[in-house]
This record gives C-alpha cells, structure tokens and sequence, in this order.
C-alpha cells in the first residue's frame, strides 16, 4: 500500500515506472528530478519529468488506474505533493539524442533515466542557452555527489560552442569544492 503523503520523489519515480512497465510502456525519467536523486537532495524538485515513445492515451489510461487525474497537462494524485508529467520524445540534451540510459533500483520499483553526465549537460544546458544561474547550481550540485567524465561534458560543451560558459563551470565547482 502506498502511503501518497510520505512518498519520496525518488520512491514515486520507481512505482510509476514500474507500474507502467507491466502494462508494455516504458519511461525515462529527465529533469530536475534526476537532479534531486543525484545530487542526494541538495536541489529539490516537485515534479517529474519522463519521456515515453508510447501513445499517451495508453498511459493516461494507467495513471488513472492508479488514482492520478490529469489537469492541464500535469498529473496528480490526491494526497501526493509531486506533480507527474510527460514531455515530448526524444530525449535531448541540446544538439545531441540520448540513447543509453541509467536504471536505479528503488522498493517500488526500477527507474531509468538519465546517466548523471547527461543530468549535468541538461542543467547546463539551461544555462549555456538561457544565462539560467538555478540551471548552473544543479550541474554542480551533482557534480558535489557523483562521479562526473568532465572530457565527456567539454566535448558536449564545445559542441554546444558554449566553452566561454563551460569554463564559468569549471571554475565555480572548482570554488565550491574548496569550501566542501
């Protein structure tokens, strides 16, 4: 039995993906709730975001089943403080598709998303394109948690022609790592 008022984020990801799973559709979860998994909290999001390839129909169909009723293009559960919605395919970080993707285990279920590298280029991503500073803190708060192929996020960055904002990254993790 879920108990919708002390659900975690991370816990709500896991079942609807797994409940979804068993009805042949699968999710990826993107956004800022990848960033509150892999920065152990230090952002918090109040929604999630996933991409399906599936007919929306098949899957308002399930999140119904599961007590979510839709409004204005978010889902919601009474009693549940996340928002769910579902954005459209495909998964992109800027110019690049994403085409692997991270699975974490939870009670409730398995999720799969992005790969925390892909988490910090989208979060950089708001920022290289929109001067979005929020954007820039996530993408070091993630960073100040997990392992991160730097090489892979210059490469991405350079694609992007954003080095000019990558070294801004670089050098305020570098900052913000002193402190921690």
């Amino acid at each position: 039995m879920i108990n919708w008022k002390t659900i975690s984020l991370k816990e709500l990801a896991g079942y609807i993906s797994e409940e979804l799973r068993k009805k042949g559709i699968e999710i990826i979860l993107v956004g800022g709730a990848c960033v509150t998994i892999y920065s152990a909290n230090r952002y918090q999001s109040y929604d999630l975001d996933f991409v399906t390839y599936e007919d929306m129909k098949k899957v308002n169909k399930v999140l119904q089943e599961l007590g979510f009723a839709e409004e204005n293009g978010y889902f919601q559960h009474n009693n549940c403080q996340w928002f769910v919605e579902f954005v459209s395919p495909p998964v992109g970080i800027g110019k690049e598709i994403v085409q692997e993707f991270n699975s974490i285990d939870t009670p409730l279920g398995t999720i799969r998303l992005l790969h925390p590298v892909d988490t910090v280029k989208d979060r950089l991503s708001s920022f290289f394109h929109w001067a979005d500073k929020e954007g820039l803190n996530q993408a070091i708060n993630i960073c100040l948690e997990q392992e991160i192929d730097f090489e892979e996020v210059e490469r991405w960055s350079l694609q992007e022609d954003q080095k000019d904002k990558f070294e801004i990254f670089k050098n305020l993790l570098k900052k913000k790592r002193r402190k921690s």
